[in-house]
């Protein structure tokens, strides 16, 4: 009996020490509740802090808001998607494409190649320049052709090789030398996209939306550079007029090109020469009836044109590189325009959907056919014009 007893008092020691112990854990447990709760607040407020630096402070653009065109009217076509394909497996996304004297086709190519296409449908490995930032090319009159790096400034290539004729401007490195085109006389127009940004990481001039791009004008007689125009809204592609009284320049993301006078009463003065494009402005050529060809590209992925509006979106993506390639909208069709000279938008081809061609960069008409370079393509691209009704 009294072991029995004893083992009752026991049990009931016990399960009184078991009911204290919880009962100072649930106590401990509700007292380290406000803690978490502290941590997890402080956590988030932290977080954000960091986001907010990051996107403000640490971000790469100082941006104003830009103010996209209205919808294009012009109908829809696809007549992009009948292009035959030139090249194609041989040529690396050839950005520009020009045309010699004696009708051979060339292409600047992400490989570090010029090839160019004989009139025999032959393709030749032509020069090889060791750089991946190749841009415009045009013919030069003393033969070969001008050509823009990038990196390099403005190159000339010939049957000796290549070499640089302008890789400073008042004593500062040109960093994106875009496009080039040779006047009669001489002298070199060459445009520089920006003075801020480079090619890899062109679509933060756009996001900033303030001017950093130039056109200047290279004299072979004396090797000197000038700027001739500043504070362009990525000046891109250069044109010049049949009797080359003028100079047309592409700006992109202004979605417009400027007629520059370099004859007559008008000489030295600047004017809007088209306007409200319905794609931003790339390479330009001058057409052989006097108008000009320009290849447009899709700046933003529809939907998202809000982005340009709000300068705090803007800061968000281009801190964030995922972000930026959901919003640009280069690959998403191809667009080019024929441009009388009177700067009324005469004809429109397109591929819509990016079906056939994308990234479209530059147009050339030679020989009743137009001629399509791209950023997204492993081939030129040749539209039959007396086929399109």
């Amino acid at each position: 009996m009294i072991t029995y007893i004893l083992h009752i008092n026991i049990q009931q020691q016990s399960s009184a020490t078991i009911f204290t112990e919880m009962d100072s854990k649930h106590r401990k447990a509700s007292s380290s509740k406000p803690y978490a709760a502290l941590a997890i607040s402080s956590f988030i407020v932290a977080s954000l802090a960091a986001f907010t630096l990051q996107v403000f402070f640490f971000s790469p653009i100082s941006p104003d808001p830009l103010h996209l065109p209205p919808p294009s009217v012009l109908p829809i076509n696809k007549n992009l998607q009948e292009v035959i394909k030139i090249g194609e497996g041989v040529l690396k996304d050839p950005e520009d494409i020009c045309v010699d004297e004696v009708g051979r086709i060339y292409a600047a190519t992400r490989d570090g190649w010029i090839r160019r296409l004989h009139r025999n449908g032959s393709w030749e490995n032509w020069k090889f320049i060791n750089s991946h930032t190749l841009l415009g090319i045009t013919p030069s009159m003393a033969g070969g052709i001008l050509v823009c790096d990038t990196e390099e400034g403005l190159l000339k290539v010939d049957e000796d090789g290549a070499k640089v004729l302008v890789s400073h401007i008042n004593g500062i490195q040109i960093s994106f030398a875009d496009d080039v085109i040779e006047a009669s006389d001489g002298n070199v127009y060459c445009s520089v996209a920006s003075t801020k940004f480079g090619l890899h990481n062109w679509y933060l001039d756009v996001l900033e939306a303030k001017p950093h791009g130039q056109l200047l004008q290279y004299n072979p007689s004396s090797m000197e550079t000038s700027v001739v125009l500043d504070d362009l809204c990525f000046a891109n592609g250069v044109a010049l007029s049949m009797d080359q009284d003028y100079l047309v320049v592409c700006e992109t993301w202004k979605f417009r090109c400027l007629k520059y006078w370099l004859k007559g009463e008008m000489k030295g003065k600047t004017e809007i020469f088209v306007d409200n494009l319905p794609g931003g402005p790339d390479n330009i050529n001058l057409a052989p009836d006097g108008s000009f060809w320009i290849a447009l590209i899709e700046l933003t992925s529809r939907g998202f044109e809000f982005v340009h509006t709000s300068v705090v979106s803007k800061h968000v993506v281009a801190t964030f590189p995922k972000l930026l390639e959901l919003v640009r909208g280069t690959r998403k069709r191809a667009t080019v325009v024929n441009v009388g000279a009177d700067g009324k938008i005469v004809k429109k081809f397109e591929d819509p959907t990016g079906k056939v061609m994308s990234f479209v960069t530059s147009a050339i008409e030679f020989e009743d056919n137009l001629y399509l370079g791209s950023l997204n393509a492993n081939f030129i691209g040749k539209l039959p014009l007396k086929s399109i009704i």
